[in-house]
């Protein structure tokens, strides 16, 4: 957060000691000394004894003592950076030879990325002269020594150490100092009152030292103060109510700092700010502050302070504006079609109220701006917005719909409904223990929202601060070897200054497990500075806060290591959202400045009723199952067809076909006639035809009848046999025999008639056949 805009300053500082100093000495020489006095005068041998000691208290070994400290040569000094470069390693001593007796003395010790693992010098009081100490991005331990309160420096820095223990108030004797920070390290306690006087204090910084309480009021006699940084502490109570006393303040910087709001109003006199970043205020809320008289604002952040109401429209008129974030708000009301309004290189406006129609202005703007519109209550525009990687909309419109099936989303219709979805984020494709995970290589943006995928997408919302932005600022790489399992999906990671969402479409309804997987593979756990960081972020799944405060390196205990989270969650509508915010806490600036906000490795979605994935033989038995299921339907679907044209009912037998038939007889069981005709006795034979023989018998009851019995050698039918029945049945006459009845079980096809008939029909035949 802070400071970033501090180094080079400090750095011009110093090369400026520099070049005056060897001018000075130059100029005071006589031309004839020039050539015979090339480098100037080693300091004091006391200097000299005193860097001694220094060194070994720090831990610094490699400055060569046989050569003069003051010759601004060999391990006494670094070159200056290049023009817009950042220093970070530096090793400067820098001695002031203007004194009019010819001495020089030490002015200046610049240590900066050296990973000293010593503690803070206790002998550096020695020097007296001493005006600049830098010994920032070290890993110096202890606590602020109680003698540097004698000194009268100018330049104090010890930021990015391990130093512990409460800020001592002594620093407050300094009373010489204009530039002090203690940025990112384990202080415990409060601000001192003491520091109140430090009345020529122009910088003050910190940022993340793990500050508590109230802020003193005596603060307020700071009033040369143009920069104050107060970031990622714990203080306590609503923001100070001091502004009023610091009217040449330039810069300020609060971002959960732990205050709550509102914001004061006393905001509004502090007229010559430029830069103003006030963050993550809980508490009371307030209206859009008054910073009307605010004209060479350049970089203004009012994010997540609970702000309601309008923008106020000088907002659009402030000429020098760069960067403009107003997220995380409950801003109402609508823009101006005014082509005029604010050129901000960057604007942030995610997940507030705004409404109406996009202005066109917006719409149109080249990719050098950065516009973030996500998470607001647009109106559909009457004009086709186009899906552009510089203009984030993502569910910007009411209803929390994004561009429509007409602009983004056109392309990606949902073909089916999927059950899991695999990402390897930031990084490549990737087989882990059977599981596809899907590339997630797209390079990310300051403002970015873009479907590439039917299933999933991602929106990038924010700006990393105080550096020069790059086309890799969103994908983070591992610095080291790493021994994890699975380390594929670790190597890379994808990173975000604010906010990640990715959005998951086109799932199956219903309950799934979410697996989110991390690694921390930039900040280091070895001696160094660089270890010194600490990442903080929270992690939301549908909407829902899951994570809060996480800190990867903390949880595993170390760097490049898994940290595997998983959570229960319900899919409705078919979609899913994840989302990774950074709420300003932690620090920025190690192991270099712009090291903050989520970092994720994978993300695993997963049904908690899924279909089964098949294996490659099984996927062949279902083809062949179903191939062997279709055929056995068409059988039965022709069999069903023929059943019902009558194909396959089955045959009525005798019986029934005779009971079907009108017919004026009686039916007689086959043992009835077995009875009557003793078992068809030859004695009982008292003729035979042409289809069988006809034997006489008694029924029961004394009735005499004659039974035909169909033989099997005939060649009579059942039709012929019904035919027969039939004719006889429906003959009514006294000289024709009457049918009885008949028998039809089994293959048995009898005929009973009355007896004296048949015989004397017999008789008859006989006679014709004699006669003839």
């Amino acid at each position: 957060m802070g400071g970033a805009a501090n180094c080079p300053s400090v750095m011009n500082i110093l090369f400026r000691y520099i070049i005056l100093t060897v001018f000075l000495v130059l100029v005071c020489m006589e031309p004839n000394q020039v050539e015979a006095r090339v480098e100037p005068p080693y300091p004091p041998d006391y200097e000299l004894k005193a860097l001694h000691e220094i060194a070994a208290e720090l831990g610094k070994k490699d400055w060569n003592f046989s050569e003069n400290p003051c010759n601004n040569k060999s391990s006494w000094f670094t070159p200056p950076p290049t023009h817009g470069s950042q220093a970070i390693n530096n090793s400067t001593v820098t001695c002031n030879c203007s004194f009019t007796n010819g001495e020089c003395h030490i002015e200046v010790i610049y240590l900066a990325g050296q990973d000293l693992d010593g503690v803070l010098p206790p002998s550096l009081s020695k020097l007296l002269y001493i005006k600049t100490v830098i010994l920032h991005r070290n890993y110096l331990k202890g606590i602020i020594p109680r003698e540097w309160a004698a000194l009268k420096l100018e330049t104090l820095s010890v930021a990015m150490n391990h130093i512990t223990g409460p800020i001592p108030g002594y620093l407050g004797n300094i009373t010489t100092l204009k530039y002090l920070s203690l940025e990112n390290n384990q202080f415990s306690g409060t601000i001192p009152p003491e520091f109140g006087r430090l009345v020529n204090l122009e910088n003050l910084t910190l940022n993340a030292t793990y500050l508590t309480g109230k802020f003193p009021l005596s603060l307020a006699n700071l009033s040369n103060l143009k920069e104050l940084r107060i970031s990622s502490n714990n203080f306590t109570g609503k923001i100070p109510d001091i502004f009023r006393s610091w009217k040449q303040l330039e810069k300020l910087e609060i971002q959960a700092s732990g205050f709550e709001g509102p914001i004061p109003s006393s905001l509004a006199l502090l007229h010559n700010l430029v830069e103003l970043r006030i963050s993550d205020l809980p508490g009371e809320g307030s209206k859009f502050p008054n910073l009307k008289n605010m004209k060479n604002m350049y970089r203004l952040m009012l994010r997540s302070c609970n702000i309601s109401g309008t923008i106020p429209d000088y907002i659009w008129e402030l000429s020098g504006l760069q960067i403009l974030d107003l997220s995380f708000n409950k801003l109402e009301g609508n823009f101006s079609d005014s082509e005029s309004l604010t050129k901000a290189q960057y604007m942030y406006l995610t997940k507030n109220s705004l409404a109406g129609h996009i202005p066109e202005w917006m719409s149109i703007r080249d990719s050098r701006y950065q516009i973030d519109l996500s998470y607001n209550n647009f109106s559909e525009s009457h004009q086709s917005l186009s899906c552009r990687e510089n203009l984030n909309l993502f569910q910007s419109f009411s209803g929390g719909k994004n561009l429509g099936p007409d602009n983004c989303l056109k392309s990606l219709p949902c073909s089916k409904d999927w059950y899991s979805v695999n990402i390897n984020c930031g990084g490549g494709a990737t087989t882990i223990n059977g599981v596809n995970y899907e590339a997630d290589e797209d390079l990310g943006g300051r403002a970015k929202y873009v479907p590439l995928k039917e299933t999933w997408e991602t929106s990038s919302t924010g700006l990393f601060w105080d550096t020069t932005p790059t086309s890799m600022d969103f994908i983070a790489r591992n610095v080291s070897v790493l021994r994890t399992n699975n380390s594929e999906l670790y190597t890379r990671a994808r990173l975000s200054p604010l906010s990640l969402t990715y959005y998951f479409r086109c799932l199956a309804n219903g309950n799934y497990t979410v697996t989110l997987h991390f690694a921390e593979i930039v900040i280091r756990d070895n001696r160094s500075y660089q270890s010194l960081g600490r990442r903080i972020f929270d992690v939301y799944v549908q909407e829902k806060l899951e994570l809060k405060d996480f800190n990867i390196k903390n949880e595993e205990k170390g760097v490049d290591k898994a940290a595997i989270r998983k959570f229960k969650t319900v899919v409705r509508n078919k979609t899913l959202t994840i989302r990774f915010h950074w709420a300003g806490k932690g620090t920025t600036a190690i192991p270099r400045r712009g090291t903050y906000g989520p970092l994720i490795s994978a993300i695993s979605v997963d049904s908690d009723h899924r279909p089964r994935v098949l294996n490659a033989w099984e996927k062949n038995l279902k083809v062949v199952v179903g191939a062997v299921v279709s055929v056995l339907c068409l059988v039965l679907v022709i069999l069903g067809i023929l059943w019902w044209k009558g194909y396959f009912q089955p045959k009525p037998s005798r019986e029934q076909v005779l009971r079907g038939l009108d017919l004026q007889t009686g039916f007689f069981t086959f043992i009835q006639m077995k009875a009557a005709t003793n078992n068809f006795d030859p004695a009982n034979k008292i003729g035979e035809g042409g289809f069988g023989a006809v034997y006489k018998g008694v029924l029961l009851d004394g009735t005499i009848i004659a039974i035909k019995k169909l033989s099997s050698k005939s060649r009579q039918g059942d039709r012929e046999f019904l035919n027969e029945l039939g004719m006889i049945s429906g003959l009514q006459h006294p000289n024709v025999v009457r049918l009885y009845g008949c028998c039809v079980e089994g293959t048995q096809l009898l005929l009973d008639m009355n007896t004296w008939k048949i015989i004397a029909l017999h008789m008859l035949y006989s006679v014709l056949k004699k006669a003839s």
